[in-house]
C-alpha cells in the first residue's frame, strides 16, 4: 500500500492546507492516523500478503518525534488495528537516502526517525526483521524468502 503520509502532503500542498509536517503537526498527525486506519480497514480482509509502506505505529513515532503526546486514540489504534506480528523495517542507509518535496528530513533526522520507529513497533509488540542493505531485487528476494516466517496465524 502506498505511504499515507506522502499522500497527505500532496493533498495538503495542492489544496493550500497546513496539515503538514513542517506546519500544523497536530493536524497532520490526525490525518495520518485517520488515513492509516482507513488503509488498514480497506485491506484487512486481503487473502494474499499485503505490504504497507507505513503503518499505524508510524503515527505514534511521528507524534513522539515532534513532541506531541501519544494520545489515547493513537494508542488504541495501535492496539486495535494489528498488522502481522513480524514487520520488515528498512534501516537508515546514507548511500541511498535522498530528499524530495515530501521528504525534507536530513539524514541525521532520518536516523533518529528510524530509532524511534523501532521503539514504536517494539512497544506495540511487533517483532522486527531488518531489511539488508543490498539491491532492490535482493531486498525483494529477502522479503519473499522470509514470508513464511511472517505468516499470520
Amino acid at each position: 500500500m502506498p505511504e499515507v503520509p506522502r499522500a497527505i502532503i500532496r493533498r495538503q500542498v495542492a489544496g493550500g492546507g497546513d496539515a503538514l509536517p513542517w506546519a500544523n503537526t497536530a493536524r497532520y498527525t490526525e490525518l495520518m492516523l485517520r488515513g492509516s486506519i482507513e488503509v488498514y480497514q480497506a485491506n484487512s480482509s486481503a487473502t494474499r500478503p499485503t505490504f504497507f509502506d507505513r503503518g499505524i505505529p508510524d503515527v505514534w513515532c511521528y507524534a513522539k518525534l515532534v513532541g506531541l503526546d501519544a494520545t489515547a486514540e493513537i494508542e488504541a489504534a495501535c492496539e486495535n488495528y494489528r498488522y502481522n506480528q513480524t514487520v520488515f523495517i528498512a534501516p537508515s542507509w546514507r548511500e541511498i537516502y535522498s530528499t524530495d518535496d515530501e521528504r525534507k528530513q536530513s539524514f541525521d533526522e532520518a536516523v533518529r526517525t528510524h530509532e524511534v520507529m523501532v521503539e514504536a513497533y517494539r512497544s506495540c509488540g511487533y517483532q522486527l526483521i531488518e531489511l539488508p542493505r543490498v539491491s532492490v531485487d535482493e531486498r525483494a528476494e529477502f522479503v519473499i524468502a522470509n514470508l513464511e516466517l511472517t505468516a499470520k496465524p
